[in-house]
């Protein structure tokens, strides 16, 4: 495909997409619109057209692209038919703008591909130019596994440059199926086992995204760290006899975990650094009661966790050292309660939990710092959310289809799609955005 002039006019100030973006103008601060790469209209999805990319791999790349910005759930994706892209770019040459207008588009994104490069554009149809322009290294192995994260962080770079924010499509979801992790991409494809050790369990992913931490359940209870680069795992935890070790959760700094340890006296939480040989320091002291499912606060100053000590399983937070306990959700007090599995959103406001409702799971989210709680579902069964880098979506299990699956949710708008197509499905976890150093499995 040729390149329109707009395309060559800019390519000479062009920044790699792996650097940080660049936009042609500022943030418009009127009430009126939004101006970033481009101009809409504030409190609307703006529709955004991907054209045709020429080349044996071009079907697949605007495939990718055009779903991941359809899943923002920010985007209108505007499609095209191949066979008309003489229309909207006459003789492969200018975009057609008046027409783009017509069909509700404000932005159209231009992708080139040449060898393993992309060369990425996207065109601000109010101005009739180019707002912003970038190039993308692709890995030599078509569409595999890290080709196929090259065009998700693409995705994810237009998307910033139109809201504001990147998208979440460079990631990956781990979770359970019968007693193998699995990883899958945003997208739901490329599912994968990946190597644990024998009954493994509830998974976390690093804060740089080259690890996950794991349980194993069963005869032999650990806390275990797999590299996902080499495939190996080490002991963190080793319980003793009549103890389980299991929810392992990363501290936000990468350099500890966060765990339960169960036994019939009851179950707390612990911490344990990554450094080898380190021992356990305990931060609840139930006496009793359970104490489980911890999740840090984005700056690590806080943990969430659910804890029966009112005699019913509520939602607690206290500080990282395991002090200033005060429960969060203290509303509609019922002997009934159930809440449980709690996840602390990205930006730190917001904690998803799961509570029981008329005798099923239902997803709920609660401001940390008070206000009333939002119910998020209320098809079939559903429990264990986990947050996405975006503060947006949650990944969470449901029995909607008559099997336990993952799906997906969008908390602003409500829109679900589903994830994995195999029953058993549970346990995810959301992965922060991968890198081009980020472990592959």
């Amino acid at each position: 495909m040729t390149r329109s002039l707009a395309f060559h006019a800019v390519a000479a100030a062009s920044l790699a997409i792996a650097g940080a973006p660049r936009t042609a103008r500022a943030q418009d601060t009127t009430q009126h619109g939004v101006t970033l790469g481009i101009t809409y209209d504030r409190g609307t999805r703006p529709g955004i057209a991907v054209l045709p990319i020429g080349g044996p791999l071009g079907d697949s790349v605007r495939a990718i692209i055009q779903r991941d910005l359809d899943y923002s759930d920010q985007l209108t994706i505007i499609n095209i038919d191949a066979a008309d892209s003489a229309t909207f770019r006459p003789s492969g040459g200018a975009v057609n703008y008046p027409l783009f207008a017509k069909l509700g588009a404000v932005g159209v994104v231009q992708v080139t591909m040449v060898g393993q490069n992309l060369h990425v554009a996207l065109h601000d149809v109010a101005k009739a130019g180019v707002a912003n322009v970038a190039d993308r290294a692709l890995d030599a192995t078509a569409l595999g596994r890290a080709w196929r994260l090259g065009v998700h962080q693409v995705s994810d770079q237009v998307q910033q440059w139109i809201t504001g924010q990147p998208g979440a499509a460079a990631t990956r979801i781990a979770y359970l199926r019968g007693l193998n992790l699995h990883v899958v991409d945003s997208d739901g494809a490329m599912d994968i086992a990946i190597p644990t050790e024998p009954g493994s369990y509830s998974s976390e992913w690093s804060p740089n995204g080259r690890s996950l931490v794991y349980s194993t359940f069963g005869t032999s209870s650990r806390i275990l760290l797999l590299d996902l680069q080499t495939g190996r795992s080490r002991v963190l935890v080793n319980a003793e006899r009549n103890v389980t070790v299991v929810t392992p959760e990363f501290a936000p700094d990468g350099g500890s975990v966060l765990y339960t340890r169960a036994s019939e006296f009851g179950s707390d939480i612990y911490a344990v650094s990554l450094v080898a040989n380190s021992q356990p320091h305990r931060l609840t002291v139930g006496r009793g009661t359970d104490n489980v499912n911890p999740t840090m606060s984005p700056d690590g100053q806080r943990v969430a966790f659910m804890s029966t000590r009112l005699g019913r399983p509520e939602l607690y937070i206290m500080d990282a050292d395991g002090t200033n306990a005060d429960v969060l959700t203290n509303y509609d007090f019922s002997d009934t309660n159930y809440r449980s599995d709690p996840d602390w959103s990205p930006d730190g406001r917001a904690i998803a939990y799961q509570s029981r409702v008329n005798g099923r799971f239902q997803l709920y989210t609660i401001p940390v710092r008070g206000g009333s709680p939002k119910l998020l579902t209320s098809e079939g069964e559903n429990e264990q959310p986990s947050w996405a880098p975006d503060g947006r979506h949650l990944v969470f299990t449901s029995s909607r289809s008559g099997v336990r699956q993952l799906w997906v949710l969008d908390t602003e708008s409500g829109r679900v799609r589903q994830l994995t197509f195999a029953s058993g499905s549970r346990l995810a976890a959301w992965s922060p955005r991968l890198g081009a150093a980020a472990g592959t499995p």
